[in-house]
């Protein structure tokens, strides 16, 4: 496919950009580096918001009943008289965790952040398509980040139904006092995210396509901007049907329809609505559901596939084989919903489709896990914090991805549908691997976002405080999923009552698993004081401080307003040419010319 390169005439002038004001210049910019910046702090802020949201229920779960200092602080008399939080609060703190953590941190901080600052920073392009587009993107993800955050402070509580929202509890607002002002709030929060998410998305594809520099074709795009353009492409697909299915249930709250609504008795009266169903509200949930977890994982894999081919000094291993894994995964993602809903009645014939297809989406995930280890093996390995953290994705991608195929098949599901084993699972497998991918993505472009280094030292106590917490928690609940305890459960004591063996076990497992998560939490104080530290204060990088090949690294370390001095970089080569034998150095950039009788290496 021919590259298409922006006249060098015609891009902006770098005088005139030094009497930018405070505002065009930090808030209303129209810069993407500027822009993926705004994205990363506000993905860091709801980061830490769900963190404390999650320690405060596990406290609720390792202790239940006690009276809680920590607790009664953050939540006061109202939600947690004596200490002790409330049931209804207890649903709101993990819905709203799991919202945050999924569409606000990890979709906003990886595609957000890293899609912005990357796509045309590695495509030899200026800027994206439209600067005036992706500033309304941050916005709309800004807004929506605001008012998410603030449904935890009204009368009546946040959402209160679970991240899925499942009608009726979410579609009647007298069901739960969360299913009021703080449903609603929810579901406007979303509609926002939902139109940040599409504008953004279509302006990293028409980028991609349209704003390569000369000599960029396809086969020579790094992998990370493949798993970006993938991930738009979902975006751009799945994120229209929450769409619908939230306007839907907007209109079952506020204009009396029934789409998801039948034959429902509250306080013995029989209601209204007849003729809709929950299931359909399902199907159209999931149809996102699933994507939106390739959503999250897909730029992880790319930025760790970066990371993993400069920190071992060799060439990607198979990058077509790459590339193909991407493109089957995204194909994949979109056949595969259903695996959600082995116990809802469904055809058992429709389940044996979607167990097939959820296996086969093992193999390409297994073919990048099979390349990474393969361009590991042998490496001349530079241990940087972003290294080890790529290495740990690695690792949590594998151990996540085994117990997935348990959840695949519908005869084992059916027996741990709606466990702990259910959260161990999409915890270790979406949750880990996707921050594991972020802070990789964080440590090793943080000298291009801000022109200072990390403290490396920081970032190594980070990395294994973090990874120990995070299987500190994560692998015991897959025990406690296996001996019966349903999800999204107040208080396990009810338990002892029909079998004090399993009710003991896992008091004993919860108490381990809150204490590593507070573990881990206090680990994350490492990172922040390291970012907004090394932000203020730390050391000048130099232009290329991980001796890569692509063109990011062939920019100035000063912020300047379109990306390159003069005329555009054309690219001569693909981009991992690590320890090219014939070469004195042991890293050939993209800018370099091929020299006579020379291959490409791919």
């Amino acid at each position: 496919m021919a590259a298409v390169a922006h006249d060098a005439s015609g891009h902006h002038d770098d005088h005139g950009h030094h009497e930018e004001s405070f505002v065009s210049k930090y808030i209303f910019s129209q810069d993407h580096k500027m822009i993926a910046k705004q994205f990363l702090m506000t993905a860091i802020f709801m980061g830490v918001v769900a963190m404390l949201l999650s320690i405060l229920f596990r406290i609720q779960l390792a202790w239940p009943g006690e009276s809680s200092d920590f607790v009664s602080f953050f939540l006061g008399d109202t939600w947690a008289p004596g200490g002790v939080m409330k049931e209804d609060m207890y649903l709101g703190l993990v819905t709203i965790h799991g919202t945050i953590m999924v569409f606000f941190l990890l979709t906003g901080g990886l595609s957000g952040t890293f899609s912005n600052l990357l796509i045309p920073l590695q495509l030899g392009a200026r800027d994206m398509a439209s600067g005036f587009l992706n500033m309304l993107s941050f916005w709309f993800f800004f807004v929506s980040s605001l008012i998410m955050f603030g449904s935890l402070f009204i009368e009546t509580g946040p959402a209160m139904a679970g991240w899925t929202i499942y009608p009726p509890l979410s579609a009647l607002p007298q069901a739960i006092s969360g299913s009021g002002l703080g449903m609603t709030l929810w579901l406007f929060s979303m509609a926002i995210f939902i139109a940040s998410s599409l504008i953004g998305s279509l302006n990293y594809i028409v980028t991609v396509l349209n704003l390569r520099t000369k000599g960029m074709t396809m086969t020579r795009m790094p992998l990370t901007i493949w798993a970006f353009f993938v991930t738009a492409i979902l975006g751009v697909l799945s994120f229209p049907v929450l769409l619908s299915a939230v306007v839907l249930l907007i209109m079952d709250r506020l204009a009396g329809t029934s789409f998801y609504l039948s034959d429902i008795i509250v306080n013995g009266e029989m209601l209204t609505q007849h003729g809709g169903s929950p299931l359909l509200f399902q199907h159209l949930f999931w149809f996102l559901g699933h994507p939106e977890v390739y959503i999250v994982l897909l730029p992880a894999l790319g930025l760790s596939s970066e990371v993993i081919a400069t920190n071992s000094r060799k060439p990607i291993f198979g990058y077509r084989a790459m590339i193909g894994s991407i493109l089957a995964i995204g194909f994949l993602s979109f056949i595969v919903w259903a695996h959600h809903m082995f116990i809802t009645g469904m055809n058992p014939f429709l389940g044996s489709v979607f167990v097939f297809t959820t296996l086969l989406i093992a193999i390409p995930s297994a073919v990048k896990v099979f390349n990474y280890i393969t361009t590991l093996w042998k490496g001349s390995i530079v241990y940087t914090p972003a290294m080890l953290f790529a290495i740990g994705l690695v690792s949590t991608f594998i151990t996540g991805g085994v117990t997935g195929i348990i959840l695949a098949d519908a005869a084992l599901d059916i027996a741990i549908h709606d466990t702990y084993f259910v959260v161990a699972h999409f915890h270790v497998v979406m949750g880990l691997s996707a921050v594991f991918g972020m802070f990789a993505g964080v440590y090793h472009w943080f000298p291009k976002m801000f022109g200072k280094m990390m403290n490396t030292r920081l970032g190594y106590a980070h990395f294994w405080v973090t990874i120990v917490g995070a299987y500190g928690v994560f692998f015991p609940m897959h025990f406690v999923g296996i001996a019966g305890a349903p999800r999204r459960y107040y208080d396990y004591t009810v338990y002892n009552d029909f079998d004090p063996a399993t009710g003991d076990m896992m008091m004993d497992l919860n108490v381990i698993i809150t204490m590593f998560a507070i573990l881990a939490a206090v680990g994350q104080l490492l990172f922040l004081f390291n970012f907004f530290y090394s932000v203020a204060r730390g050391p000048k990088t130099v232009q290329n401080p991980w001796s890569g090949t692509t063109l990011e690294w062939t920019t100035p370390v000063e912020h300047i307003h379109g990306n390159w001095h003069g005329e555009l970089p054309t690219v001569h080569r693909w981009p991992y040419d690590y320890s090219k034998p014939g070469y004195d150095v042991d890293f050939v950039p993209q800018i370099v010319p091929l020299r006579e009788g020379e291959e490409e290496g791919h």
